[in-house]
Parts: structure tokens; sequence; C-alpha cells
């Protein structure tokens, strides 16, 4: 690859072709990576569910934020919110991973409070106030420091040492989405 030159897709787009690694982080040209999840693919809800619980049970939080991308992207008005919520609590999951609690938190209460809304109906059998739980509960354990305030808990002895970053294993974090 010539450095001088951005990568391009089929319609000259601009797309970083450097392979990935299973939490989507660039490698280095050359090295071999994890095949990356096509764009702009249309499932099922059903579809999209068990395609993305595959990737979450794998460790690819990463590439099932892609999925449920799609689905965002693709679905009904309706479905908007749920679909991002949970792209959210994916990629929040990714950055738990890499090492970022700080923005791991984040998207994850972020997605949560996405989800909050389906609670009563949870769709397409969804464990909606599973996962809710799930991704509060990682983002108080992976940033005790950030919880938002009111939340009624306040973290024993203050924010965590600065460079004390817990380790999380995406597969062994997975949740269950039914």
């Amino acid at each position: 690859m010539d450095s001088s030159r951005r990568d391009r897709d089929e319609e000259g787009r601009a797309r970083n072709a450097r392979p990935r690694d299973g939490l989507g982080r660039p490698l280095p040209y050359g090295t071999p990576g994890v095949e990356r999840q096509p764009e702009g693919v249309v499932r099922s809800p059903d579809g999209t569910v068990r395609e993305a619980q595959r990737l979450l049970d794998a460790g690819m939080p990463f590439h099932a934020h892609e999925v449920f991308e799609d689905a965002w992207k693709s679905g009904g008005e309706g479905e908007r919110e749920l679909w991002r919520g949970l792209a959210q609590l994916a990629v929040g999951l990714t950055h738990a991973a890499r090492g970022n609690s700080v923005g791991g938190a984040r998207l994850l209460r972020r997605g949560a409070t996405a989800l909050e809304g389906f609670r009563e109906q949870a769709p397409f059998g969804l464990r909606v106030d599973g996962l809710v739980d799930w991704a509060r509960e990682l983002a108080d354990r992976v940033d005790p420091g950030s919880r938002p305030p009111g939340s009624g808990r306040s973290p024993e002895g203050g924010r965590p040492d600065a460079g004390a970053v817990p380790v999380v294993d995406a597969a062994a974090e997975a949740p269950r989405l039914r």
C-alpha cells in the first residue's frame, strides 16, 4: 500500500483496507485479520439478533455493532432506537474490552437509556430488562468513578487509580440477547 494514497472501495469512497482484529482495531497491512462484516446487509430482525449474538459470543462486539447498525439504518421508524441502543451496547463492550473504561461505560449507559422505552414490549424476544441491567452493571464495574450524578450509587473510595484499567474479556462478558 502506498502510504501517500487513501484506500478506496469499488465506488471510490475512502475505506480503510487495513486488516482488523476481533475488537475492530486496525492491524498493520499484511497482517492476517478478522473478516469484516459486510456493510448494508438487510436482515430480518431475527437474523439480526442471531448474527449479533454469534459475534458477541465469539468475542467480537465491534462486528456485532456493525450488524446492529445495519438494522438501525434499514429498520422501520419504530425500531431504529432499539437497534441504535443495541449498537451502543456492543460498541460500549468493545471499548471496555480495548481498555477504554470511560468511553465504554459512557456508551453502555447511553445504550441502556435508549433501550428503556422497550422494556414493556421486549420486541423480537429480546431480554430488554436483562440487557439494561447488564449494561449498567458492566459500566459500573469498568468505570465506577463515572456513575452519573443522582444514580443513587456512589463508588466506595472515589475514582479508581487512573492506571488501574479493568480487564474485560469481550466473550466472557457478552450479554444474552434473548
